[in-house]
Parts: C-alpha cells; structure tokens; sequence
C-alpha cells in the first residue's frame, strides 16, 4: 500500500515533505534574516501552487495538509510580529479585573505596578511602541485574550497555543462555509485554498498569532448567510467581525443594492425596510458587544488610538508615500498630520461611488466591489501591515480578482525594513511590491479577456437566486 500511494503520488509527497521542511524551517528564522526569509516564502508559494494544481480535485486532501501545515506552528513562539505579547497581556488584564482600554502597559512598568503575572517580560516583548498605547483591540478579540488567559495560567507559550487554536479553528469554519458558498454559487470548490493553503495565512495569521483570521472567518458567514437570504443571522455575524477588528464596517453602504434590488425589480419600501433592520441588527449588537467596556475614558482612549494610524504611522503605504514626497518638495516636512485626516474621507467617497454607480445586485458582484473597496482603503492607507492583506485575500476567491494573491506573495518584501537594526524601510523594495500588485490590479481591471480573468457572466443565472 506504502508503495503504491508512493508511486501514484510521487510528485504530492515530495512537495508535501519539502512544505513541512521549510514551514519548520520559518518558524525557527529570526525576523532579521530577510534573504532566508523571502527565500523560503517565494518557495512555499511556488511549491503550494503546484501542490493545489496538482491536486485540485481532492478537497478531503487539500484540507487535511492545510491543517498539519498550521499544526507545525502550534507550539511555535511568533517570530515576525510581537504583537502576541499584547494580546497576552489585555486578557491578563481581564482575567484580573482591569478594563484594558483605560490603561496603558507603560504606565505600569514604570510606576512598579505589576498587576499581572510576568507583567516585566511581556511589556519587554510587546516593545515601548505598543506599550505606549492604548489598546485598539475590540471585545470578540478580547474575550479571545480573556480565554487565553485562563487556560494557559501564566504561561506564554500556553497562551501563544490557545490563541493558535483558536485561529485554527476559525480557518476551518472558513473553509467550511467559504466551500459551501463556492458550491451554491457554481465555481470551483478549489478556489478555497488560494486562501486556506496560501503560506501568508498560514505563517501571518497561524504562526503570528494575527486575528484577521477570526474577522475573516465571521465575514465569509456572513457573506454565505446573506447568500441564503439569512439576512437577520448575517447581521449579527457580521457585528461579530467587526467586533474582531473594525475593518468590516467600511462594507456597510455596499450592501445597498443586494437589498434594495431583487432579480432587476427595484424594491425601496421593501428591501430599504430590511436593509434599515439589518444596519440596526448589526450596529445594536456591535454596541452590545462593546457595553462591558463603555465609558468616556473609554470612547477618548479608542478613537485617539484610532486615529493614530492615520495621522502618526507609517509602513508599507503605497499611494501616500507618493504624497508625502510632493509634500516634502513643497512644505519641506511630512504632512502626515494632514493628509492623514483627507485619505479616509476619499475612501469613503470611494466607498459610496461602489455603492450607487457600479452593479453589486448578486452576491459575486456584492463581493466584488467588497474587494474593490478594501482595496482602495488599503492603497490609499499610511500603514499597510502584511496580515491586512487576508481581508482582499478570502474576498477574492469568489471573483474574477487575483491580485490579492499576487499581493500575498509580494509583501513579503516589507520586511526587508528589518534589515535596518533601527527598522527602516527599504522603498525600493516598498517600490517593487505596488509595481508589482497595480501592474496586475490594472491588468485585470482593463483587460476582461485576460487568463487572470474568467468570466461572469456564465454564472448569473444562477445568482438570481440570491435574496
């Protein structure tokens, strides 16, 4: 048997046992080794891409090695992001019965006020950047935290586990919905693993601990749920997302027309109707989500945290760095300040021209424009974190969109920031990775009849189904 499921599968289990060497082989390198690391992602990519090529019919199989593969990080201490240690200290911080937004982990080191267990190493670990400011995180990733926190008792590594799992086990509930939302909209089952398999979800979100994982999987629901005219349950999935992390709220006005038009008839007191209960289903369990934490200190701490990423941060923008050079030619000083406070105001009008001027009645053009518009908030963004990028990433698979997997691959080359011992970014490199994504961006945009393209049409008959 050994040898015929050698001889059969040759090819399979190479890849399968050079994948697993190399996964283990990231998991031990050190952020700072840049060339190994964009060496063996570029090779994960590629070895992944043939594996699924190869196998594209075996769904069972495909889902049974994207689960091992994240497995061999289980025990595994993030070796790109430090993040972790602030989501260990918030549910430490709950466990405790302190209110993680009200404080910052800075004041306490420096007042000697240990109120958690290894409050010394884990400030050390998160960094004086993250440790300077309040927490941003919302409750669904808190109560993540908080679940940590009591299993794992004082133990990093036992909290690392637990968070791990529970990204484990978001990414199976969004290859079992995002399957079943590919089979009711007739395409490919396979497209699944562009996202499940991809090696940026599963070193980024699996092996880095980042909870776009679980944002992701309650988005896809709720996506599946509003497919099957499920609209009250999609709204409270989709208040769980964005309950995970805020990003979900800018697909709010997109979802206009998948209620106000039904199989081309316009329906305004009808599908508005519903539409009304369904913000008000979604925002109302949001706020309810939120209550625990409430308070004035609360809503001032949040939004200034908030804002912060759009008028203090930067890493790996692409269109804002274009105007911050104009604006040192100019001004001759960064004009982040400014220009932070004007690029979400274009996104929204981004946002709305999605909204009303472009079709998004059936569920592959409602997902459609989703892509689009996160896309446009990410260009047009002063900080650009490799681990954004899952939200475009799980959309595209049910579009004609492939430039989310192309970015996937190429923002690994934001890291080459940390070949600067003080992290500086390289914008040569910054320069190649959007060259790269606006290349095929634009060629998919423009050129309908491209290979990177299939087509829509085929399937809108059976689209008309959707409520």
């Amino acid at each position: 048997m050994i040898l015929n499921l050698w001889k059969y599968n040759r090819l399979s289990l190479v890849f399968i046992f050079t994948l697993i060497v190399f996964y283990l082989s990231f998991s031990f390198t050190e952020r700072t080794d840049v060339f190994k690391i964009i060496t063996l992602w570029g090779a994960l990519f590629f070895i992944t891409h043939k594996l699924i090529k190869i196998n594209a019919n075996q769904v069972s199989f495909l889902a049974a090695l994207a689960l091992i593969f994240r497995l061999l990080f289980l025990i595994s201490i993030p070796n790109l992001s430090q993040d972790f240690y602030r989501f260990i200290w918030d549910g430490r911080m709950l466990l405790n019965g302190y209110n993680p937004y009200l404080y910052l982990p800075e004041d306490f080191i420096t007042n000697g006020n240990f109120v958690i267990n290894q409050a010394k190493e884990l400030h050390q670990g998160m960094g004086e950047l993250n440790a300077s400011h309040f927490t941003n995180y919302p409750p669904v990733s808190q109560f993540c935290y908080w679940v940590a926190a009591v299993i794992s008792g004082n133990n990093i590594i036992g909290a690392a586990i637990v968070l791990r799992s529970l990204i484990i086990l978001a990414d199976i509930g969004t290859f079992f919905f995002g399957k079943k939302l590919l089979k009711s909209l007739n395409l490919p089952e396979h497209r699944i693993f562009w996202y499940i398999l991809n090696p940026f979800v599963i070193i980024e979100l699996t092996g880095n601990l980042h909870f776009e994982a679980v944002m992701v999987f309650f988005l896809i629901w709720t996506i599946y749920l509003l497919h099957k005219g499920y609209w009250y349950w999609a709204a409270m999935a989709l208040a769980l997302s964005i309950s995970v992390k805020l990003i979900p709220l800018l697909f709010l006005p997109l979802f206009f027309q998948k209620f106000i038009f039904k199989e081309n008839n316009v329906s305004l007191f009808k599908g508005g109707l519903k539409l009304s209960y369904f913000y008000i289903i979604t925002i109302t369990t949001t706020i309810l989500l939120f209550a625990p934490f409430l308070s004035s200190t609360f809503i001032a701490n949040f939004s200034k945290t908030i804002s912060l990423w759009f008028q203090n941060f930067e890493f790996n923008a692409s269109i804002y760095y274009i105007i911050r050079e104009i604006g040192y030619q100019i001004v001759g000083w960064n004009i982040i300040g400014s220009v932070g406070k004007i690029l979400p105001l274009i996104v929204i009008f981004i946002l709305l021209c999605l909204t009303f001027f472009r079709k998004n009645r059936s569920t592959i053009q409602l997902i459609t424009v989703m892509v689009l518009g996160i896309s446009s908030y990410y260009f047009l963004s002063t900080t650009v974190h490799p681990w954004y990028i899952a939200v475009p990433l799980s959309l595209c698979i049910f579009t004609r969109y492939r430039y989310p997997v192309v970015w996937s691959l190429v923002i690994i080359l934001s890291y080459t920031a940390y070949i600067d011992p003080h992290f500086k970014e390289n914008l040569w490199m910054v320069g190649l990775e959007y060259l790269i994504v606006f290349s095929i961006f634009t060629l998919e945009i423009f050129n309908q009849t491209s290979k990177l393209t299939f087509i829509e049409s085929k399937f809108q008959k059976n689209n008309q189904t959707d409520s």
